[in-house]
C-alpha cells in the first residue's frame, strides 16, 4: 500500500496485479506514454495529457502538470505511513534545532538575527577557536527564534547559541 498526496489531500493507493486501486476503488483507465515525460490518460471517457515536470527521490515528491494544472505529489510507502502514525516523521528530522557550541571559543560573527529564516547549511555564527574561524552552519530548515550569545562573547562546550 502507498499513501499519496496531491497538494495535501490524501489518497491511498494500493496495487493488485496490474489494477490500481485508489480510496478502495478500481481505477479503469488507459495510459499511453507519449514522450519521455509526457503521457496520454483516458478516464471515464475523459482525455488528459500528464508531464512529469520534477523528481525528488529524497523527498519522494514529483511534480506533474495534469492537463497544463501543476500539482506536487507526496508519495510514502507503507514504512513511511507506519512511521508517521508511530510519530516518527522523517519531515521533522529536516527542521533545525538548537545549535550549541561545539568546542569552547569566542564568538566572532553573527550571520542571523531573531526571526531570520535559514535553511539547512546556512552558515549561521562563527566562532573562533585555537585561534581557527570555525563556521557553524544550520542543522536543518527552521526560523531563529532567539539568540543567546553576541559578537565577542566567550562561550563554553555544549553551550546553547541559538534556538529554532
Amino acid at each position: 500500500m502507498y499513501s499519496v498526496n496531491i497538494d495535501k489531500s490524501g489518497l491511498n493507493v494500493e496495487k493488485s496485479g496490474s489494477d490500481l486501486i485508489v480510496n478502495e476503488n478500481l481505477l479503469t483507465w488507459d495510459f499511453q506514454k507519449v514522450s519521455e515525460k509526457k503521457y496520454h490518460i483516458i478516464h471515464k471517457n475523459q482525455s488528459h495529457n500528464l508531464e512529469l515536470v520534477e523528481i525528488n527521490p529524497q523527498g519522494k515528491t514529483l511534480k506533474l502538470k495534469l492537463n497544463n494544472k501543476l500539482a506536487e505529489v507526496k508519495i510514502q510507502d507503507k514504512f513511511d505511513v507506519l512511521l508517521e502514525k508511530l510519530g516518527m516523521n522523517t519531515a521533522l528530522g529536516n527542521q533545525a534545532k538548537d545549535i550549541k557550541a561545539p568546542m569552547p571559543g569566542l564568538i566572532f560573527d553573527i550571520k542571523v538575527k531573531d526571526g531570520d529564516e535559514v535553511k539547512k547549511g546556512d552558515p549561521v555564527l562563527i566562532l573562533e577557536a585555537m585561534k581557527m574561524e570555525n563556521i557553524i552552519k544550520s542543522p536543518g530548515d527552521g526560523i531563529v527564534k532567539s539568540i543567546k550569545i553576541k559578537k565577542g562573547d566567550s562561550v563554553e562546550k555544549n553551550q546553547v547559541l541559538i534556538q529554532f
